[in-house]
């Protein structure tokens, strides 16, 4: 396991707050520490996620979790509980702060078409 980034006692102030603890109706998470540690780790670094270590889990199931969360406010809620503040615009990270390779984001080729019977590079 890396070096963790939550402190035990900010763990124990918001593990009640994350959905899919025992006791919650649905499917039991695997481990919520893990997720919180991967989602820290990857605003810490500003890593793609593909490049989240494997200690992590896999990345895709990582970001899935991250994204369904983010939809559902828990990730601002768990910054509210532990920086006790209500505009925390710009603390939570989300899928805007890492940016896309620019190979990666679909944008077409600059290619100037050539007239079949023109030279080239003229």
């Amino acid at each position: 396991m890396l070096r963790p980034l939550l402190r035990d006692d900010q763990w124990d102030r918001i593990k009640g707050l994350l959905p899919g603890k025992r006791g919650d109706p649905g499917a039991t998470a695997g481990d919520n520490r893990l997720l919180v540690e991967a989602v820290l780790w990857i605003g810490r670094t500003g890593a793609p996620w593909r490049d989240l270590p494997k200690a992590f889990g896999k990345w895709y199931s990582v970001y899935t979790r991250f994204c369904r969360l983010t939809k559902k406010g828990v990730w601002k809620q768990l910054a509210e509980s532990l920086c006790g503040e209500a505009d925390l615009e710009g603390f939570i990270p989300d899928s805007t702060v890492v940016r896309v390779h620019q190979h990666g984001a679909g944008a077409r080729r600059k290619t100037v078409p050539r007239l079949s019977g023109a030279p080239a590079g003229g």
